[in-house]
């Protein structure tokens, strides 16, 4: 595999959990970035940890790294890299995809390692 930059994103995110018939907070659409992911059983979302939202449960304290992209849907095992590298280090993630490229969240507490393990690896790793 290709040398993989990853950028740092310098926020705090918080991932929360509402109810499936939720209506979603107009303020999440203002944000310079967030993500939405609904089921049958629950809409996920994740902002950066400025932002107080009323859900049910929170995960507070995620940082984020990016796969700097554009990767092509032609490129495979990029998450799969990256997870697993994390995983040997017992280090939980938070994965995201979208068109153009993947994010990772770490626990704040846990970032100074998960960054460790991925420069062995080979990744480079740059503040966004």
């Amino acid at each position: 595999m290709a040398r993989m930059t990853l950028a740092i994103h310098p926020e705090l995110y918080t991932i929360h959990s509402f109810s499936a018939d939720c209506v979603i907070a107009a303020d999440i659409f203002q944000q310079e970035m967030y993500f939405i992911g609904k089921t049958k059983d629950e809409i996920s979302v994740v902002v950066t940890s400025e932002l107080t939202l009323d859900s049910i449960e929170q995960e507070n304290d995620w940082r984020c790294l990016e796969v700097i992209g554009p990767l092509g849907f032609s490129m495979t095992g990029i998450l799969a890299s990256v997870s697993s590298t994390l995983a040997e280090e017992k280090i939980s993630i938070f994965a995201i995809s979208t068109f153009d490229t993947d994010y990772i969240l770490v626990k704040k507490e846990t970032l100074n390692a998960a960054t460790k393990a991925l420069k062995k690896k080979n990744y480079q790793i740059i503040d966004y």
